[in-house]
């Protein structure tokens, strides 16, 4: 079993899908005066950051839980190993549940071009997009980290948010789907079995993000969740609605929703691909794309400003981009990998995993995932306001 410590979460969890994420457009600053951001763009020119790494070989990482191999597993470890071949102690810390709710504890300190204590930090796409609208992120040195030139997949190159990768570097990708306990309740193919079967009243949960969960909103009235009008997302936020008003949702969940399938509180879930074997453990607990489809999404490696260990951020990217040690990692977390030639090293680590449909996503699959429409700034804090007043109903 993985380690305890680790529930991954992410919705992280934007959308991603196509050659090159292009598609993939963001009012980047969309929702911040709803979040009481309005004007917190910074000045990259005057919120200048001191990169002190050749003197203090260290680093602070924040991420989702369960997205790396147990962090203390002596000899086993990727962190372990990174320490050991580059000399750089990473405090790391799983302290990422959410993207709006990380967004909240790190923004006091981001618009007022203050440190927030961390090097390096991994959220989704969209709010990564937001976060470089804003100026928050620290240009990253390419010459330092060849092995993401060399080898991040072509399907992650461009994203349209950041078409160089000058201020983000995926870490992994994966699914959104549905994961029930198969000792605890029958199969639940479809979102609109997990919303509507009676014997899954209250025993259910959806996650936080809200574009998460409206796809499937969005997909089960029929409405295209790449293309649709407010009217239609405000009858998808109405459905919704009477599902909770019900009792068939037991509540909204972040990465915990983990903890609630391993206690029996709930039998089934909107989950995300990797957690079902890296966390769960697979066996009793199953995953699958529902009916209706499923989502893509991506997590990216981010350098705010204040950042002073920028440089050996980078080594660890670099680290990471070794198909060696990518193929080590996804052997664990089992999320889609970001890294070209994995796929040949990662027998070494897990038979199993050669061929698996979590980690390694042919052309034909990805085609089939969705994307959430790209927002403009009114929609994108409409949309939220919808969402947080049925969550918090």
């Amino acid at each position: 079993m993985p380690d305890p410590r680790g529930l991954p979460g992410l919705s992280r969890r934007g959308f991603i899908q196509g050659a090159s994420l292009s598609a993939f457009a963001l009012g980047g600053g969309g929702f911040l005066s709803a979040c009481g951001t309005s004007g917190a763009k910074v000045d990259q020119d005057e919120c200048t950051s001191t990169d002190l790494s050749a003197k203090e070989r260290e680093i602070s990482f924040s991420n989702w839980v369960g997205y790396v191999d147990p962090v203390k597993a002596k000899d086993t470890s990727t962190l372990e190993k990174f320490e050991q071949q580059t000399g750089i102690t990473v405090d790391y810390e799983t302290d990422v549940n959410d993207n709006e709710a990380f967004f909240s504890k790190v923004s006091p300190q981001l618009r007022s071009c203050k440190s927030t204590g961390r090097d390096v930090f991994v959220l989704t796409d969209w709010m990564a997009a937001r976060m470089i609208d804003l100026g928050w992120l620290q240009k990253l040195d390419h010459s330092k980290m060849p092995n993401v030139d060399a080898n991040l997949i072509d399907f992650l190159k461009s994203p349209r948010w950041d078409p160089n990768r000058d201020y983000s570097v995926p870490w992994q990708s994966g699914m959104t789907g549905i994961c029930y306990n198969s000792e605890l309740t029958d199969p639940v193919m479809s979102f609109e079995e997990l919303l509507t079967r009676p014997d899954l009243k209250g025993k259910i949960e959806l996650l936080t993000e809200m574009r998460d969960t409206m796809l499937f909103l969005l997909l089960m009235q029929g409405s295209d969740p790449e293309d649709f009008t407010d009217d239609e997302f405000a009858a998808a936020i109405d459905t919704l609605q009477g599902y909770v008003d019900s009792g068939q949702v037991r509540r909204f969940a972040g990465n915990d929703y983990v903890e609630d399938m391993q206690s029996g509180d709930i039998v089934a879930c909107e989950a995300w691909s990797g957690d079902v074997i890296n966390l769960l453990g697979g066996g009793k607990y199953k995953w699958i794309p529902p009916e209706e489809g499923f989502a893509l999404w991506t997590d990216n490696m981010l350098v705010p400003n204040k950042a002073e260990h920028k440089t050996n951020v980078e080594e660890l990217m670099n680290f990471y981009y070794d198909p060696v040690n990518a193929a080590k990692l996804s052997a664990w977390n089992y999320y889609f990998c970001p890294v070209q030639g994995a796929q040949e090293e990662i027998g070494q680590f897990d038979k199993s995993a050669v061929n698996s449909e979590f980690i390694f996503l042919d052309d034909e699959t990805l085609q089939t995932g969705y994307l959430f429409m790209a927002l403009s700034d009114k929609q994108e804090q409409d949309f939220q306001s919808q969402f947080n007043q049925v969550m918090g109903g």
